[in-house]
């Protein structure tokens, strides 16, 4: 597997307005939008977010509600690879090492191809391709 770079890092937000009033308010990051806010405008990462954890459980088991007998991760990064096929490589070569992915590559609706799984840490991992990134 080949890591182009660091896609994104997104704290997910139980309390979306707690996580706004100190990404946005306290540390002043430039981010945008509703109820997903996020910027492309920093130095260093490609993207950086604060994720509703519904939109996570959405995005990751296709529910509002995350799993109760699943972790709540703090946060999620996004590793950039050079291409749909490659993250689908990706996912089975972390597959064949015996990690348990939360799921396969998949086409998500704003156009990312991307698989998740957990780290050791917990964080929710995500092997990524961004059209937009390239």
């Amino acid at each position: 597997m080949d890591v182009v770079f660091v896609a994104g890092v997104t704290p997910i937000a139980r309390d979306p307005q707690a996580s706004d009033a100190f990404y946005r308010g306290a540390l002043g990051l430039p981010l945008e939008g509703d109820e997903y806010k996020s910027t492309e405008q920093l130095d260093g990462v490609e993207h950086m977010g604060v994720w509703p954890l519904q939109h996570a459980a959405r995005s990751c088991f296709g529910t509002a509600e995350w799993p109760a007998d699943t972790p709540i991760p703090q946060a999620t990064i996004e590793f950039e690879l050079a291409s749909p096929a490659a993250v689908a490589e990706g996912a089975r070569e972390l597959e064949a090492k015996g990690y348990t992915l939360v799921h396969h590559a998949r086409e998500e609706p704003w156009g990312q191809t991307v698989a998740r799984l957990f780290g050791p840490e917990g964080l929710l991992i995500g092997l990524s391709y961004a059209p937009h990134l390239h």
